[in-house]
């Protein structure tokens, strides 16, 4: 199985059709801080279309604000994609960019005087699990995260 199996595809790549009708949405934004609001609401609509709780839009919001703005203020993408997909308990959120992969990139600590880095963190607490791929001979990256619904 491939190791990007589940996830959104990276640029210059072919989605497989959906096996399954697990409700499930993708969207493209430009790479600007302004995506990054409209990531939200797009999320915020489409939550409320799957008549999921409240609770899991505040959650959902955060995750995607998050990694939204990690993919457009720390690459260098002209596009980032978003794709949500509800798996009953579960809601996966992956966001994909055409930066240059996970080679070299190591998360850090933010120190306490530092206004950034602290991302992560948050990531990590809001989250059942979450990761990141990357595709050989491919820029882009993947992040994604599961909350409970």
């Amino acid at each position: 199985m491939s190791p990007l199996h589940g996830t959104t595809p990276l640029p210059g790549q072919r989605a497989a059709a959906p096996r399954t009708q697990t409700p499930r949405e993708r969207f493209e934004l430009p790479a600007v801080p302004s995506s990054v609001a409209t990531a939200r609401h797009l999320t915020r609509r489409l939550l409320d279309r799957w008549g999921l709780p409240q609770a899991t839009h505040d959650t959902a919001e955060l995750v995607v604000s998050e990694l939204v703005t990690n993919a457009v203020v720390h690459t260098p993408s002209r596009r980032v994609a978003c794709r949500i997909e509800f798996r009953g308990d579960r809601l996966r959120i992956e966001v994909t960019d055409e930066g240059q992969g996970l080679d070299g990139h190591v998360p850090r600590r933010a120190e306490a005087h530092e206004e950034c880095g602290r991302g992560l963190l948050l990531l990590d607490a809001l989250s059942v699990r979450w990761g990141a791929v990357s595709a050989e001979g491919v820029d882009g990256c993947t992040v994604w995260a599961e909350i409970w619904t």
